[in-house]
């Protein structure tokens, strides 16, 4: 029989967590890549929502908005996810507690960069985007909200074109570096985006 190892509480922690979700993606030791959204994080751990769990022990690798890459161990799974520990010089965890408390502030603050809704990575992330002329073109996406997505899609269409991402129109509003970002003609409720793309 095994003692089951027991979640450090809050006040066992040495670093403080702050909530914030930010989009990434993760290599498991399988050297396969998989996207995730952080639930909380600091410069000793953090807990993501994650596609495929990692194993006890196992070593990840995260690439992270705002942050960049992570590395540490996963040591428990929770609901959808996994926490694991960050291993980082001491320069780097006082860099990364800088990052967090500015993106903790930032979302207190509603600075700028914030995005008017929360995005969201969908489970069945494959869609087809339709082109004005008719064309149909598989794409991922990366992320979704009620305003708009990212998606991966080797096509470089102009700032303004209109397009289809499933049944909803939206046009290109930005480059990325291997896509684009559309946003929807309309906001989205919900319901509907599950409907599409959950």
């Amino acid at each position: 029989m095994f003692a089951m190892k027991k979640p450090l509480s809050d006040e066992q922690r040495r670093h403080q967590r702050v909530k914030v979700a930010l989009l990434g993606r993760y290599m498991l030791t399988s050297r396969r890549e998989y996207p995730c959204q952080t639930l909380d994080m600091s410069p000793g751990g953090l807990a993501l929502v994650a596609p495929v769990p990692a194993q006890a022990g196992e070593r990840v690798i995260v690439y992270l908005d705002h942050i960049g890459r992570v590395e540490g161990v996963m040591v428990r799974p929770i609901a959808n996810g996994f926490a694991m520990t960050v291993t980082a010089t001491i320069r780097k965890r006082d860099k990364l507690a800088a990052q967090l408390t500015w993106l903790a502030n930032r979302n207190i603050l509603g600075l700028p960069e914030d995005r008017r809704h929360e995005r969201v990575i969908p489970r069945n992330p494959r869609a087809v985007l339709q082109t004005e002329d008719g064309a149909s073109h598989d794409c991922r996406i990366i992320d979704v909200s009620l305003s708009g997505a990212a998606i991966q899609i080797g096509l470089d269409l102009p700032i303004g074109t209109p397009v289809m991402l499933g049944r909803t129109s939206a046009r290109v509003v930005r480059h990325l570096e291997n896509g684009l970002a559309v946003e929807f003609s309309r906001p989205q409720n919900l319901e509907a985006l599950a409907e599409q793309f959950g």
